[in-house]
């Protein structure tokens, strides 16, 4: 997490409405941490720190001036290192890609089934189910 862990967070819940999937949600957030810890310069560390507050949306952050430059110039780099990878290691990226997607989907469905077992053992033990007749 960012180096600061005491300020509440936003969960993937509040990506999937851009993402439509709780997978790239879960995606779209964890890159946002990499961004809030600094990885992309303090630009985008600030603008990640802003929406995994929940002190601005991912749509309104992207339209503020300095963070909208910064992106660009982010996209505008990866695709100039995307064109000039070869064939092999596109495809290579794809699959990796492809790969880290589906361990997310693994990890929210461990995730389902854990609260689910939580729920079950909660429902059995809550004065509510108990009858002495």
């Amino acid at each position: 997490m960012s180096s600061n862990d005491s300020e509440p967070r936003v969960g993937d819940d509040e990506f999937v409405p851009l993402t439509r999937d709780p997978a790239m949600a879960r995606m779209l957030r964890k890159q946002l941490e990499v961004l809030a810890d600094g990885k992309g310069g303090e630009v985008l560390a600030e603008m990640a720190r802003e929406v995994l507050s929940g002190r601005i949306g991912l749509r309104e952050a992207v339209q503020v001036g300095a963070y909208e430059e910064e992106l660009v110039r982010n996209v505008g780099s990866f695709q100039q290192k995307w064109d000039e990878m070869s064939a092999e290691e596109r495809a290579h990226a794809e699959k990796e890609g492809t790969r880290f997607l589906q361990e997310q989907r693994a990890e929210i469905e461990q995730e389902r089934r854990e609260r689910g077992r939580e729920a079950q053992a909660k429902s059995r033990h809550s004065a509510g189910s108990f009858s002495a007749y």
